[in-house]
């Protein structure tokens, strides 16, 4: 009752203001829920479709526009008018940037005031360690993302304008950029960018806006304002290094996964071209999307891989998702102190707390929970699709990077809503952990210790 009432009125007049009574997660959920319904609504009118959509069509669209994922079950060139793509691209600025931080600027302007202690989901989700320098970070955020996006738009439309003309040309242009830099992977094109693999501008533009897009904004204004590395903070140098190590060492292993196979890197005659639809390859699974190569003609083993990747995701506070590399990085720093024998884990010669420890072992379950349940799940609904594409379409939605194997738009109904679900949770999941973990009350009643054999 008390969280219906909460639902119903999220505002309450208080002696100091207007207080915002809904729980963080709650914001969170009703939020995105809110925005899929819209824009749902939006793309399911006449004028936004070459055809008349269904109304699970268009919701699935939607929620895969605000989780900035770039699944599909619609042709986006054929099957929407210029409308609709533009409808498409809001959503997914809106997605990528962050609900939170649009929720953020809304609070501010209207001059609610949150709560202390729901203060910690708006600094869970945008880095920050004061509330008062939301206001400055998300007039960051805002206007970083639009001069990314315009020098992505003007580096393509060198591109394409030429080979579309002004009019096509620059709006393939914007799509791309705008899509790209928000790690959502839609596209113009029914193959994606599979028509560009050999083209250096296109694969160098694209890879650098969703690369950067997925450092996280916090990183990003670190370097702005350090712009030393010995003065970048632990977070920004993990980030980087580690983001650095795993586009490369996933690059080589394409390379020679992938080499030899005709249908993949096999059918590009040069080296240079070979060397560079791997490392696109390589990069897109953290939650970009696109793709340059036939996603569901690699190697099983390029194929695992990818998924791994995907699940890791990019930075924290980014457009994009997944358990986030700063979570995955935790994890291994941990493992590497056990076999140590050390107390706590450490890097760049400081030491992670116990804390810090918890919620990324805590962020990593909840998302291995997620998916297994997301495909077992499927393997009900849809027991008639391999094994493999319906564990690669599970994956991609929880890290909301848009990959497919193709069989997303043959899934049934109830498969096609499970995905969506997965989509949602995948984007919203791990900041409410997060919220949960910060927030969490020490018990007055402390019990006798226990012990429990692991291994």
């Amino acid at each position: 009752m008390r969280r219906w009432q909460r639902l119903r009125k999220p505002l309450r007049r208080a002696p100091h203001g207007r207080v915002l009574r809904l729980s963080p997660p709650e914001v969170l959920l009703l939020g995105f829920a809110l925005l899929c319904a819209l824009g749902a609504l939006l793309l399911w009118l006449p004028g936004s479709a070459v055809r008349p959509l269904a109304w699970h069509e268009a919701l699935f669209t939607a929620t895969s526009a605000v989780t900035v994922t770039g699944l599909s079950v619609i042709d986006v060139g054929h099957d929407l008018t210029f409308t609709g793509q533009a409808v498409l691209l809001v959503l997914i600025q809106i997605g990528g940037l962050g609900f939170m931080t649009f929720a953020a600027l809304t609070v501010l302007l209207i001059g609610a005031r949150l709560p202390i202690q729901q203060q910690n989901l708006v600094r869970e989700a945008l880095g920050e360690i004061a509330f008062s320098d939301v206001r400055h970070l998300v007039n960051l955020v805002i206007l970083f993302a639009l001069l990314v996006e315009s020098l992505g738009t003007a580096l393509l439309a060198a591109h394409w304008v030429p080979e579309y003309g002004w009019r096509l040309g620059l709006w393939h242009s914007l799509f791309h950029a705008v899509s790209a830099f928000n790690n959502a992977g839609f596209s113009t094109w029914s193959d994606s960018l599979m028509g560009e693999v050999d083209d250096p501008l296109v694969n160098g533009v694209i890879t650098l806006l969703f690369i950067v897009g997925g450092l996280g904004f916090v990183v990003v204004s670190d370097i702005y304002r350090q712009r030393r590395w010995s003065r970048l903070a632990m977070q920004t140098k993990v980030v980087l290094l580690a983001t650095l190590w795993l586009n490369l060492i996933a690059t080589a292993i394409l390379l020679g996964l992938e080499w030899s196979n005709p249908k993949t890197l096999g059918a590009i005659g040069d080296i240079f071209g070979r060397v560079q639809a791997a490392w696109f390859q390589a990069v897109t699974p953290r939650t970009a999307g696109f793709n340059t190569l036939d996603t569901g003609s690699l190697t099983n083993a390029s194929t695992l891989l990818t998924m791994v990747l995907m699940f890791i995701g990019a930075g924290s506070s980014s457009t994009a998702s997944g358990i986030k590399i700063t979570t995955f990085v935790v994890l291994l720093l941990t493992a590497r102190a056990f076999y140590r024998n050390t107390e706590q884990p450490t890097a760049f010669g400081r030491s992670i707390p116990q804390e810090t420890v918890i919620k990324a072992i805590t962020v990593a379950l909840a998302g291995v929970l997620l998916v297994v349940l997301a495909l077992f799940g499927l393997t009900i609904t849809d027991a008639d699709k391999p094994f493999l594409d319906l564990a690669f379409e599970t994956v991609s939605a929880f890290g909301t990077v848009g990959l497919s194997r193709g069989v997303t738009s043959d899934l049934s109904l109830p498969g096609q809503f499970l995905l969506g679900l997965t989509m949602l949770l995948g984007r919203v999941g791990p900041l409410s952990v997060g919220y949960f973990l910060a927030t969490r009350r020490a018990r007055g009643v402390r019990y006798a210790r226990g012990d429990i054999q692991i291994g």
